[in-house]
């Protein structure tokens, strides 16, 4: 896990830091500044932009950005999980073992309220919720600027290799966990996925 940004040492970002703070594209980093919406600075000569962190803190203040990502660069972690049980048994496990941020919704509607707010790097999402839910879901996540970044990891019982495949590469999950798995195949997903973040 990588540490969070020492803002002794160093008070301004690039729009990388920025982005990978805030959770979004670099891209969505630079339409901020260059609308005048995050301030900061142009380095002369050079169409490189500097944001100072006191100014990044009142923008992410004004827009309700979870302000986690700038204290401590831990992990957010969104768990969608239509079984309670599961859902319960995966958050208690991760808040003991990890120092990752962890979220929890039971199904897509709340998940998309969670996204909105919490602006999670990883995602575990239940590929067994309702077919117009899931897929759904993962279409609204692909298709948010905000959330280009979130890395999402489907959990599944009873996927043959095939569906698998299918799951990754024609509809938008970057992996998936064959349960039952272990505690330490979750944490090596979420790692790897947000080294991919990161």
């Amino acid at each position: 896990m990588r540490d969070g940004f020492n803002f002794n040492e160093k008070d301004v970002l690039t729009t990388g830091e920025v982005a990978r703070i805030c959770n979004v594209a670099s891209r969505t980093v630079s339409k901020w500044f260059d609308s005048g919406s995050l301030q900061g600075y142009r380095i002369p000569g050079s169409k490189d932009r500097r944001i100072p962190v006191s100014n990044l803190m009142g923008f992410m203040k004004k827009h309700n950005i979870p302000m986690d990502g700038l204290m401590s660069g831990a992990p957010r972690v969104l768990i969608v999980e239509t079984d309670p049980a599961t859902a319960d048994t995966l958050c208690k496990v991760l808040r003991e073992q990890t120092r990752y941020e962890v979220k929890v919704a039971s199904g897509a509607f709340a998940a998309g309220a969670e996204c909105e707010k919490f602006r999670p790097h990883v995602m575990l999402l239940d590929v067994h919720m309702p077919e117009a839910e899931s897929g759904a879901f993962c279409a609204f996540v692909r298709g948010s600027e905000d959330l280009q970044m979130t890395k999402i990891i489907g959990m599944s019982s009873r996927l043959t290799d095939g569906q698998i495949h299918q799951l990754v590469h024609s509809r938008g999950y970057d992996s998936v966990l064959r349960k039952p798995f272990t505690v330490r195949q979750v944490i090596e997903s979420i790692e790897h996925a947000h080294a991919l973040v990161a």
